[in-house]
C-alpha cells in the first residue's frame, strides 16, 4: 500500500514536468551514465553486468523508455539493480528500481530522478529478481525478471 501511495504521489507530481520534458530537447538527451557508473556513484565498488541483467523499458506505443540492469560485485556479493531513464533525461520525473532478494524481501528505490533510480543489497548464496519503471506520461511503464536468477 505505501508502495502505491509513493508511487501514485510521484505520478501527479511528475505529470506537469514529464509533459514538458517531452517537448524539451531533454526528451531526445542521451543518458551520460552506464549502470556501473550508476552502481559506483550510489554505493562505491567494482560493478560487473550480471548474466541475464538486461531488460529493456518500451511503453505500448513501441517508444523506448530506458533499461533495466542487474550489477554484480564480486568483492562484496552485493547485487544492484539499477534503471537508467532514456526519455525526459536530465528532466526530474518518476523512475524505480527493486531488487527482490530471495528469503528477505524487495527493496526499491522511486522518486523522481534525473538520470536513474538504484538500489542495492546483499545476495550472497540466494537468488534475485529485479524490476525497473519509468514514468511515461501518465503509465508507468515496467520490465525486469520475474524468475528467479543469479544465484551465488
Amino acid at each position: 500500500m505505501r508502495v502505491l501511495a509513493r508511487r501514485l504521489a510521484i505520478s501527479i507530481a511528475s505529470v506537469a514536468v514529464a509533459v514538458a520534458g517531452f517537448a524539451s530537447p531533454a526528451h531526445a538527451a542521451t543518458n551520460p551514465f552506464t549502470a556501473a557508473q550508476a552502481c559506483n556513484n550510489d554505493f562505491g565498488g567494482s560493478w560487473a553486468y550480471a548474466s541475464d541483467g538486461h531488460r529493456t523499458i518500451s511503453a505500448d506505443d513501441g517508444t523506448r523508455v530506458g533499461d533495466v540492469y542487474l550489477m554484480y560485485n564480486g568483492a562484496t556479493g552485493y547485487n544492484c539493480v539499477v534503471t537508467l531513464k532514456a526519455v525526459a533525461v536530465g528532466t526530474s520525473s518518476g523512475v524505480s528500481a527493486t531488487l527482490t532478494v530471495q528469503g528477505s524481501g524487495s527493496f526499491t528505490q522511486s522518486d523522481n530522478y534525473k538520470y536513474y533510480a538504484a538500489k542495492q543489497r546483499s545476495a550472497v548464496d540466494t537468488c534475485v529478481r529485479y524490476s525497473g519503471e519509468i514514468l511515461y506520461g501518465t503509465m508507468w511503464e515496467v520490465a525486469g525478471r520475474s524468475t528467479w536468477g543469479n544465484c551465488g
